[in-house]
């Protein structure tokens, strides 16, 4: 009987496990603490098998994907928020489909395939994942490892755009239809994440080479039906001369289908042996035909001398450097079997140039609305939804995930000078001391590479032959001259040095370009690499040597060079990876773009650790998502002086700014020199005045305001004489940028405090107005400021769009624009376009030599009438950390345009040295002023101002 009892229960228990596990199977998502975990029922080859979404916010969830049954542990580089489960939600089950619901946001995903989309709380649809012939997951090894190629591709809507993505010098502002290739190098910044002007963005979590966009592969110049000069179907005529000065020096001509030089090296590997590629040039004549008919993109990258004609129009003209190649996008209406006229014409002008040219025909109709992210490796599927009620409060989220942008010190603010390079001791105090004659604003200088020892790259240390004593020399700097000084300090040790030896011994070098025997272009060549900033011993020793050797010294800032990292220039992807491998957290091809955050991060930490409660400063050549966390702005690299190439700072600028990171910058006047300018004529002495004063004109208004650039030298009293317009431009525009210094650095506390983008998109402000989607060289400096550069020599105006919903005032003349139009606007040599937002407040200070002479008293606040306006001026002690203590204060202004009254409110906060009493003046701007931008005129009204509420009421 007992035996009997015993088979029943195990029958029962065997049952009740078999009926447990059975609807456990059946149970298509798991409910966690902070989302949800999903099982796909029948997951297709190379798709997701486990899918998670885990809510950070109620407007933030995170979507991981993986093939495999169980997540990889987090370890992600880019992600500082730490999840305490505050996202509150639901999670339900209806049919097929798991929804998680926010107050905000309905995630949900479909458990027969994984796809996931989000919904406004009203189920307004915003953006859905979408399946393609291409796989999510192909698996790949690298270095050994197991990992996966994973692509994603997402379906919006008709009206969308996409911003962000870093800085690209293709000169697209909206990238819709376009492909983004992120790829950490020299003038290109990879940050992997998207926003889109229908308010919401894309974090993307991998680090590896990345596609975004139009994900598709790029094809090469033979995929088009080509034809010859003399119309023979099947290729095009090239031609060879040995002097390209001689347009009759023939050499000889050859059949050709492609133009394929993209790295360092292939014209060597792939140009004929009788070729001069110093001297020579080519050029690729015939004609091409598609069989689409609809948009096509062009690309090309280039070095030297490059021109392009299609149907006998000009699409471009560039020039870049050798060593160093740019990258130029056009988009061209083709018809179906068509054949059209082409000729492209190179001069390499350099022993190693670059050339390539592939395009995309127009995209399929079922990918009309769709983008995607195709990464080379990674682990798992991971990316960040992030949806706002504006743009502002997506790049809110992405902060919130990435981190707070710090505050810069507000001498970064200022004017900084720099040159390729101050030599000595001697020419950086007497450029400072000639600035400080002249009465030209100036807070910072600059020492560039190679103030070492030649043999010494990496010992971190001033050649004492040229700097016989840098502690003076900065001193000099700090005491007479108050000005601030940056020095470069890059990744990079010569083979043999101690610091080499030291940082060797201890595994903290990449070792694959020594043990190439690869050498540099300084002199004779040495042999060198770099550190592997991913370890972090090895960032505390690289830290541990410019603070002994250099930050001990009294040094202010760091300029971070070469930080991709450049290990050799312009070498292929697949080359870096070999470079770096191996990188101690894992596979290069994984981790290869979060180089310049890790190098940013070692930086940022060690100087705090040594002296915490002075303001870290980076400029650093490259970034990734979170540099900002670690006090980084990043400069657009070694870009070219030639009109084009200010004209794509613009866009560039624009979108690495709505990327999420506030302070960019770039070298007025691009770096690179064509040699006509070296020693020029007189017409081209005339258009070098130029391009440097309209480029200084865009640079007043970028968040940091820089010069820097190869010979000729770049201050302004070596670019024309005193009594010039472009002198005198050049001078108005800086004493321009210290007088608006209040309105500057409120900006700056604002990127911080509310997580606020100074360069600002138009689509940002005015998302209602789709005339400004796709405007890409005009931007708002703040809230009031229409900022129009002039980017064409000789142009003495330029059309331009004032965007919809308010006014425009003309801010030297005050004269009244309505909005919603564009115009042609005067733009004479010595003034570029600038207009005040109806609505505005524009605080000023007095005039400045450097921001710390004087505080901003008395302050004149600009109000430009017409609508209601507001402003909160930031203040604190300029320098240090104290803010994070709560150690600031804010002073609210808000003019209201019913009553005609402008409110000066109670100040909050309180800090170390803040003016307790100070004068504000007020001067009315409206609709029939006539006045015009003098900030020495007697203003409309003052007040004395101690805290306390006032008002003021403007006159009739």
């Amino acid at each position: 009987m007992r035996n009997f009892l015993f088979k029943c229960s195990a029958l029962l228990l065997t049952s009740c496990f078999l009926a447990s596990h059975f609807a456990f199977a059946q149970q298509p998502f798991e409910k966690k603490a902070d989302g949800i975990v999903v099982h796909i029922q029948s997951p297709a080859p190379g798709s997701a098998k486990t899918v998670r979404l885990q809510v950070i916010k109620d407007n933030i969830i995170r979507v991981s994907s993986t093939p495999a049954n169980n997540f990889s542990p987090d370890t992600s580089l880019i992600i500082v928020y730490k999840n305490n489960n505050t996202g509150q939600f639901t999670a339900t089950q209806n049919g097929d489909t798991v929804y998680v619901k926010t107050n905000t946001l309905t995630a949900k995903v479909l458990v027969t395939n994984g796809l996931v989309s989000f919904a406004k709380s009203n189920g307004e649809a915003i953006l859905q994942e979408k399946r393609t012939a291409d796989p999510m997951f192909k698996t790949a090894v690298f270095d050994g490892q197991p990992l996966y190629n994973i692509n994603e591709t997402f379906q919006t809507t008709d009206d969308d755009a996409w911003y962000g993505l870093g800085q690209h010098q293709s000169d697209v502002f909206n990238y819709r239809n376009h492909q983004v290739y992120l790829f950490q190098n020299n003038t290109e910044v990879a940050v992997p994440f998207l926003i889109s002007r229908n308010n919401y963005g894309i974090l993307w979590d991998n680090y590896s080479l990345t596609t975004v966009g139009n994900t598709r592969q790029m094809m090469p110049l033979s995929a088009f039906q080509l034809f010859s000069k003399d119309g023979t179907e099947g290729w095009l005529t090239a031609t060879y001369r040995n002097n390209a000065n001689d347009a009759n020096a023939k050499t000889f001509q050859r059949a050709e289908s492609d133009i394929n030089y993209p790295f360092l090296s292939d014209t060597k590997l792939f140009l004929p042996d009788s070729f001069d590629v110093a001297n020579g040039s080519i050029t690729w004549e015939g004609s091409i035909a598609s069989g689409f008919s609809g948009a096509h993109t062009l690309h090309f990258t280039y070095a030297g001398y490059v021109k392009v004609w299609l149907d006998g129009k000009l699409l471009f003209d560039r020039w870049r450097q050798a060593w160093n190649p740019g990258a130029a996008e056009v988009l061209v209406d083709l018809e179906k079997n068509k054949q059209y006229p082409i000729k492209i014409e190179w001069i390499p002008n350099g022993g190693e140039s670059y050339l390539s040219a592939k395009w995309l025909n127009p995209a399929p109709e079922a990918a009309k609305n769709t983008f995607g992210f195709s990464s080379e490796a990674g682990k798992q599927m991971d990316y960040y939804f992030v949806y706002g009620q504006n743009m502002d409060s997506v790049i809110t989220g992405y902060r919130l995930l990435t981190g707070k942008a710090t505050i810069v010190p507000k001498w970064a603010m200022g004017f900084w000078q720099s040159r390729e390079r101050y030599k000595t001791e001697e020419e950086i105090l007497n450029t400072i001391a000639e600035f400080r004659k002249r009465r030209i604003p100036i807070d910072n200088i600059v020492q560039d590479w190679s103030y070492w020892k030649q043999e010494e790259w990496g010992s971190q240390q001033f050649d004492e032959s040229r700097f016989p004593s840098p502690d003076s020399m900065i001193a000099q700097l700090h005491n007479k001259y108050h000005a601030h000084f940056m020095i470069s300090v890059w990744p990079k040790f010569y083979e043999g040095i101690p610091n080499y030896t030291a940082m060797n011994e201890k595994g903290y070098l990449y070792k694959r370009n020594v043990a190439d025997r690869q050498r540099d272009w300084i002199a004779q060549g040495y042999v060198s690499t770099f550190y592997d900033a991913f370890n972090p011993a090895a960032r505390s020793a690289f830290w541990s040597l410019i603070n002994k050797n250099l930050y001990s010294k009294g040094i202010d800032a760091w300029w971070m060079d070469a930080s991709e990292p450049d290990i050799l220039s312009n070498v292929s992807p697949e080359k870096r990876i070999l470079e770096m491998t191996p990188v101690s957290l894992g596979p290069a091809a994984e981790y290869l773009n979060a180089y310049p955050l890790e190098n940013a991060k070692g930086i940022f930490e060690g100087q705090r650790s040594v002296d915490p409660n002075k303001r870290v400063f980076l400029l650093t050549r490259s970034g990734f998502a979170g540099s900002q966390h670690y006090a980084a702005a990043i400069w657009s690299g070694d870009i070219a002086a030639r009109w084009s190439d200010m004209k794509a700072q613009i866009s560039a600028g624009i979108n690495f700014s709505m990327s999420g990171i506030p302070y960019w910058t770039m070298d007025i006047g691009g770096f690179a020199v064509e040699r006509r300018y070296e020693h020029p004529n007189a017409t081209d002495l005339k258009e070098w005045q130029e391009l440097q004063t309209r480029w200084y004109q865009f640079g007043t208004f970028c968040p940091l305001f820089r010069s820097h650039g190869q010979y000729p030298y770049r201050e302004i009293f070596n670019i024309a004489d005193e009594e010039s317009t472009a002198y005198q431009s050049m001078l108005y525009y800086d004493k321009l940028r210290y007088r608006l210094m209040p309105y500057i650095y409120s900006l700056a506390g604002a990127t911080h405090y509310k997580d606020y983008t100074i360069m600002r998109g138009l689509v940002m402000d005015f998302a209602k107005d789709t005339a400004v989607t796709n405007i890409g060289d005009q931007f708002m400096f703040g809230p009031a400021l229409l900022i129009n550069p002039v980017y064409t020599y000789n142009a003495t105006n330029r059309k331009l769009y004032l965007p919809a919903g308010q006014g425009w005032y003309d801010i030297y003349s005050s004269k009244y624009y309505t909005g919603g139009q564009w115009i042609t606007a005067d733009a004479p040599y010595e003034r570029m376009p600038l207009f005040v937002k109806e609505g505005s407040i524009v605080p000023t200070g007095p005039a400045l030599q450097y921001t710390s002479e004087k505080k901003a008293d008395p302050i004149t606040l600009f109000v430009y009438t017409g609508k209601d306006g507001s402003f909160s001026l930031y203040e604190d002690g300029d320098t240090t950390y104290d803010y994070e203590k709560g150690a600031y204060s804010i002073i609210p202004f808000t003019y209201n345009e019913a009553t005609k009254t402008l409110t000066i409110g109670k100040r909050e906060g309180t800090y170390d040295g803040m003016l307790t009493n100070r004068t504000c003046n007020v001067v009315w701007i409206n609709k029939n002023s006539n006045r015009a931008l003098d900030f020495d005129k007697k203003p409309d009204a003052s007040v004395q101002y101690n805290g306390n509420t006032v008002s003021l009421k403007m006159r009739k």
